[in-house]
């Protein structure tokens, strides 16, 4: 048990650190904390490692296995593996300043309140109320929203007595929410998709392709709440009057003034620092954390304060998310180390991307990460191993951003259908189906509808 603390301690003072050092180095704050990272990374890895379960190790031994595979065949493997510590480092780090602003809003009573709310919203309103109210959920709490608002309206579906209503409510209000988070993908400075795509991408700006994301997000809420207007469920017996929801949409503005100061904060610094909108998140994010942090603990009883609730975070709740950071670090390190070690193998074939047709290569990526998806590719892993590949926009005749709105449309489709993502297995853990029935199953028309549209989009916007 003391050893179990102490490699929690060391585990989530090791993640902190590495964030501080990025934070210091996307600022130009310090030059030698850019220097420390790669050694940071590799001693916190080696820590993770020995604390998760075999099916997360393999990762770290297939990572090792490459950067071999790759020093072996090259001679300048070694800014290539350097150059993935700092991928597992950004990604580490982003991580764990999102995961600080999930903290706080975990113990919001206000944050629980408007959840329930939309869960209670009656037929004609709740899939878009939940779309609506979940993109801005899962801003504030990333992957946290899934699970908060999936509980949430589970709780009020397993309230209706009928067994068949009790069923489709829970199918249609767990497809809206997982549908809310993955439409935020494409544009939101808090998703992976956004972060990865613009630093991968060069020339990409996130200030950009704001607005484009934008429009795909509109494009798979709006698809979603087409389908589900369209095909409702017939039943069997006539509907039962519903109850009203408890409180009014005024429970929602603590939430809409959260994210109004979270994204303006972005917006105004970007502009005015020219510091990249990732390098600001993972300040301005724990930044607004510490501070709802000490908002919550006025007036706490002694022993549970603002000290003990960061003590908490950072030796408790970070280290339990070990599985998921380093699956996440090393799908990043993965994809950049075997990105050159694929290179050669497309040389062999005579794959010349650079020859085909912009509109091509788009709609390809739109199409190849979900794919990549079904065969256990993180979208993390699937989209730093295929982006290198992808010819320059200027040999593409098109613009960075639409290249990154390719990927992120294709990321977000990936969240909805592949089994081995967290938004599947979520969903389907509180449905009670498997991940892979949420993604094939439940999803079948909304993607197969949903990646015609998003093809025809990237190509058109790549036109403009």
């Amino acid at each position: 048990m003391l050893r179990s603390d102490f490699m929690d301690r060391l585990t989530g003072g090791l993640l902190v650190v590495v964030t501080a050092l990025v934070v210091l180095t996307e600022w130009g704050i310090s030059a030698q904390a850019g220097l420390v990272v790669p050694w940071a990374v590799i001693l916190v890895t080696a820590l993770l490692a020995l604390q998760v379960r075999p099916g997360r190790y393999v990762f770290v031994l297939v990572a090792m296995g490459l950067t071999l595979a790759l020093a072996l065949i090259g001679q300048d493997w070694q800014p290539v593996a350097l150059k993935a510590l700092q991928t597992s480092a950004f990604i580490a780090a982003f991580f764990t300043a999102l995961a600080t602003l999930r903290s706080a809003a975990a113990t919001s009573p206000s944050i629980r309140r408007s959840g329930r709310f939309l869960a209670q919203q009656p037929p004609g309103r709740r899939y878009i109320a939940l779309t609506l109210g979940g993109q801005m959920f899962a801003l504030l709490l990333n992957y946290g929203a899934i699970a908060l608002l999936g509980s949430l309206a589970t709780a009020s579906a397993n309230e209706e007595p009928d067994e068949e209503i009790r069923r489709h409510r829970t199918r249609r209000m767990l497809l809206a929410i997982q549908r809310a988070f993955t439409s935020t993908l494409p544009w939101s400075p808090l998703s992976f998709a956004v972060a990865i795509s613009t630093a991968l991408i060069p020339g990409a700006r996130w200030a950009d392709a704001v607005v484009p994301g934008i429009v795909t997000s509109v494009l798979m809420a709006g698809t979603g709440w087409a389908l589900d207007t369209l095909f409702k469920p017939q039943l069997s017996r006539p509907r039962p009057e519903r109850q009203s929801p408890d409180g009014t949409w005024a429970l929602m503005l603590p939430l809409v003034l959260l994210l109004a100061i979270l994204v303006s904060s972005i917006v105004i610094l970007h502009y005015a620092t020219g510091i990249r909108v990732v390098g600001l998140v993972m300040l301005i994010v724990p930044v607004i954390a510490v501070t709802w942090g000490l908002i919550q603990a006025r007036g706490a009883e002694k022993g549970q304060g603002f000290r003990h609730r960061a003590a908490e975070y950072a030796f408790v709740e970070l280290p339990g998310y070990r599985g998921e950071i380093v699956l996440l670090m090393m799908a990043g390190y993965i994809g950049t180390v075997g990105a050159p070690l694929l290179a050669p193998l497309l040389d062999g074939l005579g794959l010349d991307l650079s020859a085909l047709p912009a509109s091509v290569v788009l709609v390809a990526l739109v199409w190849l990460i979900p794919l990549a998806g079904q065969i256990g590719m993180n979208p993390i892993l699937a989209v730093t191993l295929i982006a290198p590949l992808v010819p320059s926009a200027e040999a593409l005749g098109v613009s960075p951003t639409a290249i990154v709105i390719a990927i992120t449309a294709g990321w977000a489709l990936g969240g909805v259908t592949s089994p081995f993502t967290a938004t599947t297995l979520l969903i389907g853990s509180f449905g009670g189906v498997s991940a892979r029935h949420v993604g094939l199953i439940w999803n079948r028309g909304y993607a197969l509808a949903t990646i015609i549209i998003l093809s025809v989009w990237v190509v058109l916007f790549a036109q403009f």
